[in-house]
């Protein structure tokens, strides 16, 4: 008989049901949906289905968790990047340097803010933004810095911040997947002139679609964000923007959050620091079963508790491909953060990169595969897990 888990509770399944996905909460959904519901129909009575009272209350616990002075929710985490962008003054043709290996929206959300992105190699340790691959990358039209927070931890900001007063640049931050983690007393995307979130389904807050968030501490940034928001007519959360009844500041879009999203947020919201503690149990568990595994190159370093958070549970092994069929063949669920890294994808050929160029970020590509890591993933599936992994490399599962 196989078993799944719920938080803190497990019960038996049948073999009929044993894959094991990628990502799943189903099991969270059931626990949370009195709150979720009780938000639902706020949304219904209220008969405000977007930017909204529920994105409004969204927005003020997002602030109190995070410490930020400004929250601007809007539709993606990938939306959120380009009107940070915009709203923290990048102009046409201003560079800005970002990591070879993250998810692309990365670099896109630079070309769509109008800047051009330029790359630079990671830290084969830790897949963060290297920095002193970053200062290397600078060149006479870069104006901005913007390291990724991946995976489990963040970039090494007091580096970041120490190059782009050195430089004269704006820090950015790239924090789609880092809510809940923190570095010298300050939340993710707080470091510079501002940040991001992301609430994908599968991040460690996520939406029941795509939903994100502008974090910043600077009242400019916020109201600039907000207004390019919707369509460049200024928001009410900011007051010191002029109010405009008629007509647009700024040639804006359409990116307003939906309050539904913003419903199951704010839910979701009351059992985050569970949903972390419980990733960090699965974390350390999948780590203590695959050390000394052959064929594994690297595992992630140890979370650091009120620091770190597992959004996705990452390793290096010697046959990436080979090893993600193999646990397929198995009903087991496995992702590639990332097959292809962003100096070599097609759609920034014309940046003239090539093979050699960021060698940690091009071995990473080649060599790293995610394992399932969810608050609903039991411990009996992660032994699974890692039975396959070491049946796979050895042969046996001992």
């Amino acid at each position: 008989m196989a078993v799944v888990s719920l938080p803190h509770k497990q019960i038996p399944l049948s073999r009929s049901q044993a894959p094991i996905p990628f990502f799943h909460q189903a099991a969270t959904f059931s626990r949370l949906w009195p709150v979720i519901e009780a938000g639902l129909h706020q949304v219904a009575d209220n008969g405000k289905y977007s930017h909204g009272a529920q994105v409004a209350e969204l927005e003020r616990r997002l602030s109190d968790y995070t410490g930020a002075a400004h929250v601007v929710g809007v539709n993606s985490g990938t939306d959120a990047l380009i009107l940070l962008l915009r709203a923290g003054g990048l102009a046409p043709g201003d560079g800005v340097v970002v990591p070879a290996f993250t998810f692309v929206a990365t670099a896109t959300s630079v070309v769509h803010a109008g800047g051009r992105p330029e790359f630079a190699d990671i830290d084969p340790v830790t897949h963060q933004l290297c920095p002193e691959s970053a200062a290397r990358a600078i060149t006479a039209r870069t104006r901005a810095l913007m390291p990724v927070h991946l995976f489990d931890r963040m970039a090494d900001m007091p580096a970041f911040a120490a190059l782009a007063r050195r430089r004269g640049l704006t820090l950015f931050e790239d924090s789609a997947e880092a809510i809940g983690m923190w570095q010298d007393g300050r939340h993710a995307g707080l470091h510079g002139a501002g940040g991001v979130l992301s609430f994908f389904p599968s991040k460690t807050l996520g939406a029941i679609g795509d939903a994100g968030a502008v974090l910043t501490d600077d009242p400019g940034t916020a109201a600039r964000a907000a207004a390019l928001r919707h369509h460049g007519r200024p928001g009410s959360t900011v007051d010191n923007f002029p109010a405009i009844r008629t007509g647009s500041a700024l040639v804006g879009v359409n990116s307003k959050m939906d309050d539904v999203q913003a419903a199951v947020l704010v839910a979701k919201l009351t059992s985050l620091e569970q949903d972390i503690a419980r990733r960090a149990e699965l974390a350390a568990a999948y780590t203590e079963r695959l050390t000394g595994v052959p064929g594994i190159r690297a595992l992630p370093g140890a979370l650091r508790p009120g620091r770190d958070v597992c959004y996705v549970y990452v390793i290096e092994v010697e046959d990436r491909d080979r090893l993600a069929s193999a646990l397929t063949a198995e009903g087991i669920g496995t992702e590639v953060y990332y097959p292809v890294p962003l100096h070599l994808q097609p759609c920034f050929a014309a940046l003239g990169h090539r093979p050699g160029d960021f060698p940690h970020a091009e071995a990473a590509c080649r060599h790293t595969i995610a394992l399932p890591l969810y608050p609903d993933l039991g411990l009996a599936d992660v032994d699974r897990v890692c039975a396959a992994i070491r049946r796979f490399h050895t042969g046996t599962e001992s």
